[in-house]
Formats: C-alpha cells, structure tokens, sequence
C-alpha cells in the first residue's frame, strides 16, 4: 500500500479473525533478545508475544547487521489497558482540538494508539522495539520511543523526512530486518511492528488475521 491507511479505517476492522489459537510465551525466557522494561505493566504481561511472532523477530535479529541487537520494549497490551491509553490519548486531542469531531477525534488519535477492538498489541501480535549496539545502547532513529505525531512533529512517522541521516539508515536496517522475516509497520510509528493481526493481513493481502484479541490475566501460558 503507498497510501498511509491508520487503524480505524473500516478496511482494517473489516478482516475477519480465523484465531488459530497460537500461545502467548515470554520472550523472556528465549535470553536472545534485549528486554527493556520501561512499559512493564502491574500484571507483567508486556513482555509476551505470540509463538510465531517470537520466532521472526529471532529471524530479524540473525540477519541485523554485526553489533547490532534488537532492542524489545512491549509486546502484549490487555484490551483494559488498550482502552486506556486510546482514550487518554483521545481525551489530550479534544482538549486541544474543541473543534474537532467525535469522527476526527477518533481518526487522529488512531495515528498513535489503535482503537481498542482492533489493537494488534491485545491481540499479541504487535511489538515495539528498537535498534541497541552491542552494549545495549539505544541507536539514533529520530525521535524517542512512543513519540506522538504533535510532540516530534511528524518525526515518529516511518519514512518523515524531517530526521537525520543517521537516523534514517538506522530506521531502513531496521526495517529491512523486520520485513525480511515477514512482519509490517504501522506507518505512523517507526517502532510498530506485527505479524498475524488485521493491519498485517490487509497490507499482505491477507484473507483474515490469524491472531484475535485474548483477555488474559496475570497467569499467562508459555
């Protein structure tokens, strides 16, 4: 797709979901990724991804370059807390935007957090994540993780012109790693990544999704 379709199309909520019942497993326990724990959750469920997503990032990351690391921030977001990051979100841009429509509204803040129902973080198909050296340390890739449209002007969205050269290469290995091993970005946010979900399966050409939304509490299976 060249156009920047965002999550609240009805395109996106169109895909149906064949769940395919795929476990969720911490990737944690692998010890072959970097794990930042900045989005850790008072159930600890964001360090979880479904199996296959687990095993392409694993691909992604043997084909980066020597010295570089995946660097991963969170996987899994239980639909409650989805909720609230949409609507806090949602709520920032009313405020700013009095004038603006309930439609709108929705629309613009799909740009930075996907609307509850459709989320491929709930449903264990999304990750966010990073380029790290060897020692760990973050790489330049232009804006802070979870940068928002207004705060980097433009900057968090993938291909935005307004970054560094630097930056820009780091974003392109990235991405090339990612998309060799068969996972799509969210256009609006360079770290979004996901495999299985609806957004996936309309990129790809898809029929349906293969990862739906999971309730899950703290007890997770791995």
């Amino acid at each position: 797709m060249s156009e920047i379709v965002l999550m609240s199309d009805p395109k996106v909520a169109a895909i149906p979901v064949a769940e395919c019942g795929e476990p969720l497993v911490d990737v944690r326990r692998t010890r072959a990724l970097l794990v930042d724990a900045r989005k850790q959750d008072p159930a600890d469920t964001f360090a979880y991804l479904r199996e296959g997503v687990l095993e392409r990032l694993l691909k992604a990351q043997a084909v980066l370059p020597q010295g570089l690391r995946l660097l991963f921030v969170e996987g899994y977001r239980p639909p409650s807390l989805q909720r609230e990051y949409f609507e806090e979100y949602a709520s920032q841009l009313r405020a700013a935007h009095a004038e603006w429509s309930d439609e709108r509204i929705h629309s613009a803040a799909s740009r930075y957090v996907s609307p509850p129902d459709i989320a491929p973080h709930s449903a264990g198909a999304a990750v966010d994540l990073t380029l790290a050296d060897a020692g760990g340390r973050e790489l330049d890739l232009g804006t802070r993780m979870n940068a928002d449209p207004e705060e980097s002007g433009g900057a968090c969205y993938t291909h935005a012109a307004n970054i560094s050269e630097e930056a820009r290469v780091n974003r392109q290995l990235l991405g090339a790693a990612l998309t060799a091993a068969g996972l799509v970005n969210y256009p609006t946010e360079w770290w979004h990544w996901s495999f299985g979900d609806r957004y996936w399966a309309l990129v790809t050409g898809e029929s349906a999704a293969c990862y739906g939304p999971k309730e899950t509490g703290p007890a997770l299976p791995d």
